[in-house]
Parts: structure tokens; C-alpha cells; sequence
């Protein structure tokens, strides 16, 4: 897997060899950074964003931000193999200086930041798809308060899946690629 555009384009990212982690394709990636930059119901500029990428695995989606011209991405991942590939994959970009990594579990990580303590502009979230708490870690989030005014959240799930999107959140776009499921909402 590549970077697709921007200061890193073409540069390898290392993915895990077991099937534990799940990368975010290329057609999808590039699918999903087109309607960021180009919707007209979105309303983000990459260029100085902060992202947070939960679930990061080998961090495909904040590394493309930060390619594409994000300010810093804040990773969350605790599966041991996939934050030893994120640390490579972030040095290999010679990009530290953009980024943090955080090792706890995800809805640890929002559970214990403080309200407003953060202003993000995208939060990517990638669980795995047999991931069943999605509205309860979505919920978190936004009692927190962590979504700058025209900030969005990205959500990233198998297409069959069932599960509705809790209704505090409005739902701007939604894409299907193959087997994902691309949800836009803020």
C-alpha cells in the first residue's frame, strides 16, 4: 500500500502480515479524501487540519491527511503489531513531528479526555467491522465536545452492516466501495 497524493505520494506504508488489522483500501482512501475536498455538504479545508485517527492499525487514513497538508494527526491503536508498523510507517515518513500516538483502547482514549479538550476537524473511525459499541464511542465523542464548529466524523464499516447511526448525529454523505461503507457526519 501507497500513499496516494501529496508530499508523500508514493511512499510505501508497511501493513501488518496477520488479518487482525484491517487497511483502508486505496479506491476507498482516495474515494474518501475526493468527497473531503470536493463536497459541497463538507466543509473542511485539509490543508492545517488536526485529525484523529481511531483504530488507526498502520495509520493509512491520518498519514494521506497528513500528505495531503493536515497540520497533525493524533493515532489510537493498542493491538501491539499494528502500532510497531504505525511507529515505522511514521518514521519512514520522517513525519514525528505531526503526529502523536496514543496506546490506549479507543473508548478509553474518549473516555478520560476532558470536555472541549481538544478541536479536531476530522475524526476517522475505523473499528473493526464486528464492532458492535459504535454509537456509544460516537456518543462519547460528542459529549465531549471534540469536533471543531464544521468539524466531521468518518466512519468506516462493512456494507451489510445493519447497525443505525445514532440520531445525535447528522449524517451528511454516505458512499459504498466494494465491501465499505463510507459515512460523512458531524
Amino acid at each position: 500500500m501507497r500513499i496516494i497524493a501529496g508530499k508523500f505520494k508514493g511512499k510505501k506504508i508497511n501493513l501488518p502480515e496477520d488479518r487482525t488489522t484491517r487497511p483502508l483500501r486505496d479506491l476507498v482512501k482516495e474515494s474518501l479524501f475526493n468527497v473531503i475536498e470536493h463536497s459541497n455538504k463538507i466543509n473542511i479545508n485539509l490543508k492545517n487540519s488536526t485529525i484523529l485517527d481511531l483504530f488507526a492499525g498502520s495509520g493509512s487514513f491520518g498519514l494521506e491527511a497528513l500528505s495531503r497538508g493536515a497540520r497533525r494527526c493524533l493515532f489510537v491503536e493498542n493491538y501491539n503489531k499494528a502500532l510497531k508498523l504505525l511507529d515505522e510507517n511514521i518514521k519512514n515518513l520522517k513525519c514525528q513531528n505531526s503526529c502523536l500516538i496514543n496506546k490506549l483502547d479507543c473508548f478509553e482514549f474518549i473516555e478520560r479526555l476532558k470536555k472541549n479538550e481538544l478541536e479536531l476537524d476530522i475524526i476517522f473511525l475505523d473499528p473493526p467491522y464486528r464492532e458492535k459499541k459504535i454509537n456509544s464511542l460516537i456518543e462519547k465523542i460528542l459529549k465531549k465536545k471534540i469536533l471543531s464548529k464544521n468539524g466531521i466524523i468518518i466512519i468506516h464499516r462493512h456494507k451489510k452492516d445493519n447497525i443505525t447511526i445514532t440520531e445525535k448525529l447528522n449524517i451528511l454523505d454516505l458512499r459504498l466501495y466494494g465491501v465499505s461503507k463510507i459515512i460523512f457526519a458531524n
